[in-house]
């Protein structure tokens, strides 16, 4: 089976990736919807992330990484990006103190905020590369494909998350016969 890339200039199929990002919050309050307080901050292990604290980074990068790289690519060339921290900000902003469904609703909001932006968007050079020097080979284009991808990253690490909670409340039983994780 052959694999071609499209060609450079080729126009991006943007409400595909929009569609994607709609979609995902549907995914994410399903995820969640039955987690306890405790579950929600719940870490499987001393450096793993709890349900609690990936809620926090969707929201975080959601006002700070995508939609801005996207809105400077497009609208700010030269201009630097603003700096973000995320491995920081878990600690840095009290993650595991937040309320969830605080945390939750403003995610949702951002999230709708962000697809009436993209929306709205007037034909935008999704080729346009960053200006920044450390991210010099992406274009506006990479990072809405990279957002989709973000969400199904953290997707999945709900899922595993449910799957360790799920495991840990189980002992001494083992859902092993599940299959392979």
């Amino acid at each position: 089976m052959s694999c071609d890339l499209p060609a450079e200039g080729t126009i991006m199929n943007t409400d595909y990736y929009i569609n994607r990002l709609e979609l995902s919050a549907p995914l994410v309050i399903a995820m969640i919807q039955d987690m306890s307080a405790e579950q929600l901050r719940w870490r499987p292990g001393p450096d793993a992330w709890s349900a609690l604290e990936v809620l926090c980074h969707l929201y975080d990068e959601e006002c700070e990484d995508f939609r801005v790289r996207i809105d400077y690519t497009l609208h700010r060339p030269g201009e630097a990006l603003p700096k973000i921290d995320p491995q920081g900000w878990v600690m840095e902003r009290h993650y595991q103190d937040r309320n969830p469904e605080e945390v939750l609703e403003a995610w949702l909001t951002e999230r709708r905020r962000s697809i009436e932006w993209l929306r709205g968007l007037n034909t935008p050079a999704w080729g346009l590369r960053c200006s920044d020097p450390h991210l010099h080979d992406l274009r506006a284009g990479d990072f809405l494909t990279a957002w989709a991808g973000h969400d199904l990253l953290h997707l999945r690490q709900l899922a595993e998350l449910q799957w360790a909670y799920q495991a840990f409340q189980a002992a001494p039983y083992f859902p092993d016969y599940a299959g392979d994780w």
